[in-house]
């Protein structure tokens, strides 16, 4: 905090007080982040066995592929997948030398698909989110079925989301 003073030459010098004035800054508004799910992406030579072989190994571990979705071009393919041990998968991918890439997606349950689909994507739409892709789980959680998607904004799209009313899914509601 600056006061002014006078010295004995009649001019004003600044003095900086100690004691900081209290600032009444407006508060941001809080994140309503909703839960997140860790989806793998695998890449896999393009091969006939190539996903039974991450399956099994998946299996022999009691690991269970809870969504998932491949995609396929001329020399690889990315296995897009949720498990019900993100963390016990990451080691053993690691372990087993399996190329592999880690990223957040929202997971959302839908009661009646026919028009909440519709609805969750005006809702994306309305709140400037761009949806990269989606992918239906396998499982049935609650059972009732659910949407994976992966945007650009995560933080944004669970807030328009669970504003507009959707259940946003954990990781602990979709494992068994």
């Amino acid at each position: 905090m600056k006061d002014r003073a006078w010295n004995s030459e009649g001019s004003v010098s600044l003095v900086f007080s100690s004691s900081p004035m209290p600032l009444d800054y407006p508060e941001t508004t809080s994140k309503r982040l909703g839960p997140l799910v860790k989806q793998f992406s695998v890449f896999l030579p393009n091969k006939v066995g190539a996903m039974l072989e991450v399956v099994k190994l998946l299996d022999s571990h009691h690991t269970h592929v809870v969504a998932i979705s491949v995609s396929e071009s001329t020399d690889s393919a990315i296995a897009r997948m949720i498990v019900s041990d993100p963390d016990g998968v990451e080691q053993l991918f690691r372990k087993n030398n399996i190329a592999y890439g880690v990223c957040e997606v929202v997971v959302i349950e839908l009661r009646e698909v026919a028009t909440q689909l519709a609805k969750l994507l005006a809702t994306l739409f309305a709140g400037e989110v761009n949806v990269h892709f989606t992918y239906p789980l396998l499982t049935r959680p609650n059972g009732l079925a659910a949407l994976a998607v992966h945007v650009d904004d995560n933080e944004c799209a669970s807030s328009v989301l669970i504003g507009a009313g959707f259940k946003m899914l954990s990781q602990d509601d979709i494992s068994r």
